[in-house]
């Protein structure tokens, strides 16, 4: 479904991204992990359309995106929950999901596509009157990937999505993402939370420093002793 072929990426003279090549196929899920500055969020970002790269292609269902406008990358299939949630505070919880829905692509299933959010998040149906900005970190994260799923993605990617999150939510977070998947959403997964990610997923890719040091079946890197000793402290 994705194919990213040695893709760069600079900030001024900062180069974040240097000949990153990943795949990704359809119904699976893929993890990109790292420590902090490894360049995890700028590869979404410029998946997403936010960043432009210098050179590199990036192609989503055979056609080349790299440096599209990112409203138009959403339209196309490629939805994102952000890091850091990115919920519009002011509004009610409904008015978010709406907002989701608002491209080209989601609007005439929204009805259809609003009821299977609730059904996926019963919390946020008792809570659609309420102010978004109002909610828990936990509820609020929810909204954020309900609000994604309005826009009826073929790809999802998470940034970061347990950030924050009491261990309680979290499980309830990875049980939401593994629901997804067993429904056959495609998913890029970035997460702090290594171990849950890699057995989430089928293929992962550890970057370092903006290059893929490392990639393999999110099994295989589980049980790697360099993934171990790097980054769950084994």
């Amino acid at each position: 479904m994705l194919t990213v072929t040695d893709l760069d990426l600079y900030y001024g003279d900062a180069q974040a991204l240097d000949g990153v090549s990943i795949a990704v196929e359809t119904g699976t899920t893929t993890a990109i992990v790292g420590a902090n500055g490894a360049g995890k969020t700028s590869l979404i970002r410029t998946i997403s359309g936010i960043l432009k790269p210098a050179g590199g292609t990036i192609r989503f269902k055979d056609r080349d995106i790299a440096g599209l406008p990112s409203h138009v990358v959403c339209d196309l299939g490629i939805g994102q929950v952000a890091e850091g949630r990115q919920i519009f505070p002011s509004l009610t919880v409904r008015e978010n999901l709406e907002m989701g829905a608002v491209i080209p692509r989601a609007r005439a299933g929204a009805r259809q596509t609003y009821q299977h959010v609730l059904a996926l998040f019963p919390r946020l149906e008792e809570r659609l009157g309420q102010a978004a900005g109002t909610l828990s970190g936990g509820e609020q994260q929810m909204l954020a990937i309900g609000r994604c799923l309005m826009g009826k993605p073929d790809l999802i990617m998470f940034d970061e999505p347990s950030l924050g999150l009491a261990p309680a939510l979290v499980q309830e977070l990875f049980r939401t993402i593994r629901r997804l998947a067993d429904e056959g959403m495609t998913i890029i997964l970035v997460e702090q939370n290594v171990a849950a990610s890699l057995k989430l997923a089928q293929r992962a890719y550890v970057l370092e420093n903006g290059r893929v040091v490392l990639s393999g079946t999110g099994e295989a890197l589980l049980a790697d002793p360099a993934v171990k000793q790097a980054y769950l402290g084994l």
